[in-house]
């Protein structure tokens, strides 16, 4: 695969996002923003935006309707990033930051996506099987509109292995368990989202190891599980990687996660070990959350992160066997 190929980014529920920033918020009161800000965002608009910040060829695939939808794709038309979205009669969602600067709280307010007929889902498979031809890798992010069919991350992560490409998808729940079908080259969930995944709480090290063994089992070739400011965790099939972030003083921590993925891909396609790709993909991260707005990051910020990153490989010895799965209880939780 050459450099000059695009990295495709998938998602079915980007957004505008406006972020707000308050001196103090009182809940029930009259509160006037210091500052507000307008972008694109939701999870894989995030990870196209990281990517090309790091001077990667993109494109971003999904739905967009009305005039929020519009908004969406002039930007990232402006940013040169390239589209490959459906055009839905349904308005793209919009979604708000709340940041309280005396509390020092941030506050995310998620609006619902609506629902997209399965005539619209096949077209974009058949618009993401032509992007494939020209792509060298696929991320695929977010939770899927209401009432979407859960084997569409399956088909996609397909389609990619067919073309022999670096397939990555960051979900959750029945989505990324249909995902597993099809042998994805990496999964991301955070640790929230691999419980919801794998039906079980998993509140150590010796039961997230276990839960990405399991994730490995059913048909992931590596697992990387992220948890916030807690250390990183990441399995290739044979070993185990611990990724201690970087300490910062966080200015909005949404679309991190969003970061460390686009990060991670943007290493792997280098040719780092899993370990190493995960020293800057948490270095990306940290960076996002020194910026207002998600999906932003500074490239001098994160190489100065990444020096401050630490990782740890632990022995093969020290894995536990996966437990027994348990069926899912209960509503999943959202994934932005």
């Amino acid at each position: 695969m050459k450099a000059t190929q695009p990295i495709l980014c998938i998602g079915t529920t980007p957004a505008v996002q406006r972020v707000m920033v308050f001196r103090q918020f009182a809940l029930g009161a009259v509160n006037r923003a210091a500052t507000t800000i307008d972008g694109a965002a939701g999870k894989s608009v995030n990870v196209a935006k990281v990517l090309h910040a790091l001077g990667e060829p993109v494109v971003a695939a999904g739905f967009l309707g009305g005039e929020r939808g519009e908004f969406v794709r002039r930007l990232l038309k402006e940013r040169g990033i390239g589209l490959a979205f459906v055009a839905v009669r349904e308005d793209t969602r919009q979604c708000t930051t709340v940041i309280d600067e005396t509390a020092d709280v941030t506050t995310e307010l998620v609006e619902e996506s609506w629902p997209v007929s399965l005539e619209k889902y096949q077209e974009l498979l058949r618009l993401i099987r032509r992007c494939i031809s020209i792509c060298r890798a696929v991320v695929m992010s977010g939770t899927l509109t209401p009432r979407a069919p859960t084997d569409f991350y399956r088909e996609c992560t397909r389609m990619a292995r067919a073309a022999g490409l670096v397939s990555v998808v960051d979900a959750q729940g029945p989505a990324l368990l249909e995902a597993l079908k099809g042998r994805p080259s990496l999964v991301k969930p955070n640790r929230t989202e691999l419980a919801a995944t794998v039906g079980r709480a998993v509140k150590d090290q010796a039961a997230v190891v276990s839960a990405m063994r399991e994730l490995c089992e059913l048909g992931a070739e590596r697992v990387v599980v992220t948890a916030g400011k807690e250390p990183t965790l990441a399995f290739d099939g044979r070993s185990v990687w611990r990724i201690h972030p970087p300490i910062i003083v966080a200015v909005n921590p949404i679309g991190s996660g969003d970061a460390f993925a686009a990060g991670l891909v943007w290493r792997l396609l280098r040719g780092d070990d899993l370990g190493e790709a995960c020293r800057w993909a948490g270095a990306t991260g940290a960076a996002n959350a020194l910026t207002l707005m998600a999906g932003e990051v500074d490239r001098e910020e994160m190489g100065r992160l990444a020096r401050r990153t630490q990782v740890e490989r632990l022995f093969e010895t020290l894995m536990p066997k996966p437990e027994g799965r348990r069926k899912p209880e209960g509503r999943t939780p959202k994934n932005r």
